[in-house]
């Protein structure tokens, strides 16, 4: 079974790089949530809204800003994933010092590089 990622940020404007991630994790044949603040799907995918319980996600990559992920911290690190990934205007040192704390590997990248470039 592919590992599971969590698109924080999610949204249906295909102009958007979480919409791009979505595509490409799962071009690259991987299983993935979209987490966001509106109602759509993502090449047949529902955005799932709140904090849903999941158990088994492997990767969150973060497509919001640092103020915005203040309300997300506890619930991300809940998930216990075993990586965060701080794409491209989403570096936040103090939730990359909690995912350090909390045994979970913090990586300042871009998700959609590191696909384009086999190094997810």
């Amino acid at each position: 079974m592919p590992e599971k990622t969590m698109v924080v940020g999610a949204s249906t404007n295909p102009e958007r790089y979480a919409y791009k991630a979505v595509f490409a994790l799962k071009d690259k044949g991987h299983s993935v949530v979209p987490l966001g603040i509106r109602k759509g799907k993502i090449d047949g995918l529902t955005i799932e809204q709140g904090r849903p319980d999941y158990s088994n996600i492997h990767t969150v990559t973060l497509y919001i800003g640092a103020f915005v992920q203040e309300s997300y911290i506890d619930y991300i690190l809940g998930l216990k994933p075993k990586r965060v990934i701080f794409n491209p205007g989403t570096e936040n040192q103090d939730f990359f010092f909690r995912c350090e704390q909390n045994n979970i590997e913090a990586v300042e990248a871009c998700t959609l590089v590191m696909l384009a470039t086999n190094q997810y």
